[in-house]
């Protein structure tokens, strides 16, 4: 070796130490190929057990792997020479057979239950989730104001969020206890697919919201009058919670408010249906309806009703009576010419006035005044004698239309007895001339 070394000084060859490394190499590389074994620098793991029962043995034994021998997946690994695959020998297992130990094989004879026996057992309570799936689950524990921990068989408990406790919109200051109690049991959907570590998120919200779109299928097929209260107010109209869904009032079919206020927010309204779509998560809902089909039964013709007059246009006033709206038209506010109708009547003003004619289908109630008026053009002078004198001026006005029919019906009667008499004399004249015929 010296000579070597002095050699290869001279003649600019490589350091002794690297030579000695070259030369250790090869006798290795030598003996390797005498024993009739492949190297390569990539190499993966072979599992080791050891020779007795409890207890490590300085001199493990390699043992074959099985890829579907789960005792065996987890035991420490060593490297050997690669497959025809030259798959590679990654860093986590080189890691993984240095540091984590050797594995101690049991004796099952000596256990109640063998390692196949526990797999099929895990595999059988194994359970696998889907967005939309409904289960039954317990609510173990709150996890702080804003969610609950449920148990539903899962790897960890899943999770209900206060937004998805309930249907009903949320106060301020409502928590998660408001909704569910510990250790009681509720049906629960899927919301959301589970994590890596098992977690799923749960809703009973979902569930309500089904069940209110299948009774609102059927109170709509049966057609009931119901109460909703208004929860917003926009431009189109009023949103009312109807079984805790929002539904849509539009401003036309609200009677004798001239459409959506603020004012009408927290008020609770008659309501009938107009349409119940759920597919399309579409429901809308008619306040004139209601009104018309509970109202109008009672009012009939001629009779005198307390109103509020509610707009005054050129052509009339409307009038809100019984929570309907009806038409003063101009015609009808005196006998005597209304030159100038806001001078006589104004919004918010307190009137009597009498039902002339009504169409129950279409919602429509036509008022008068003038029939109220003791004289002709009181409306326009004095309004408040004619409000005072409304109910006598009413009966008198029955009484004289009353009159009025029965002489109509005299007449008529006369007429027809009159037309009687005046044939006569021709039945007369057709009977002899039937009997000069024979």
């Amino acid at each position: 070796f010296k000579q070597r070394h002095q050699a290869s000084r001279g003649s600019g060859g490589p350091p002794i130490r690297t030579q000695l490394k070259m030369l250790l190499l090869r006798l290795c590389l030598t003996a390797a190929g005498t024993a009739g074994l492949r190297i390569n620098k990539y190499q993966k793991p072979v599992l080791f057990a050891s020779t007795y029962n409890d207890a490590i043995s300085d001199a493990p034994v390699a043992i074959e792997t099985n890829k579907n021998d789960w005792e065996t997946k987890y035991r420490v690994l060593t490297p050997v020479t690669l497959d025809n695959r030259k798959e590679e020998y990654t860093r986590f297992d080189k890691y993984k057979s240095k540091y984590m130990g050797r594995y101690n094989s049991v004796d099952q004879s000596k256990t109640d239950m063998s390692y196949a026996d526990f797999g099929a057992l895990v595999a059988a309570q194994e359970y696998s989730f889907k967005n939309g799936d409904i289960l039954t689950g317990t609510v173990v524990q709150y996890d702080g104001p804003q969610k609950a921990m449920v148990e539903v068989g899962a790897k960890t408990a899943a999770v209900l969020p206060l937004r998805e406790a309930t249907i009903v919109p949320l106060s301020d200051g409502e928590t998660i206890s408001d909704f569910v109690d510990v250790g009681e049991q509720y049906e629960f959907q899927i919301v959301s697919d589970s994590r890596d570590d098992g977690q799923v998120t749960v809703s009973i919200k979902k569930i309500m919201y089904a069940k209110a779109w299948d009774k609102l299928a059927t109170q709509y097929a049966e057609d009931p009058v119901f109460e909703a209260e208004i929860v917003q107010v926009n431009r189109g109209g009023a949103i009312v919670l109807v079984e805790g869904l929002r539904a849509f009032l539009p401003g036309s079919h609200i009677m004798g408010s001239g459409g959506a206020s603020d004012a009408m927010v927290g008020k609770r309204i008659a309501l009938k249906f107009l349409e119940v779509n759920k597919e399309a998560n579409k429901l809308v809902v008619s306040n004139r309806r209601a009104v018309i089909e509970h109202s109008m039964a009672s009012i009939k013709r001629g009779d005198v009703y307390d109103g509020i007059i509610t707009a005054v246009k050129p052509y009339g006033a409307f009038v809100e009576i019984m929570g309907m709206s009806g038409l003063l038209h101009i015609s009808q506010i005196s006998y005597d010419r209304v030159e100038n109708l806001e001078a006589t009547l104004a919004a918010g003003m307190v009137i009597k006035c009498m039902v002339i004619d009504h169409d129950k289908a279409a919602g429509r109630i036509a008022l008068s005044t003038k029939t109220l008026e003791p004289e002709p053009g009181d409306m326009l002078r004095d309004t408040e004698r004619v409000f005072a004198l409304a109910d006598e001026t009413a009966a008198k006005y029955h009484a004289r239309v009353e009159a009025e029919r029965i002489a109509r019906e005299q007449a008529a009667n006369e007429m027809v007895l009159s037309l009687g008499d005046s044939l006569s004399p021709l039945d007369e004249l057709g009977a002899t001339n039937a009997l000069g015929a024979e």
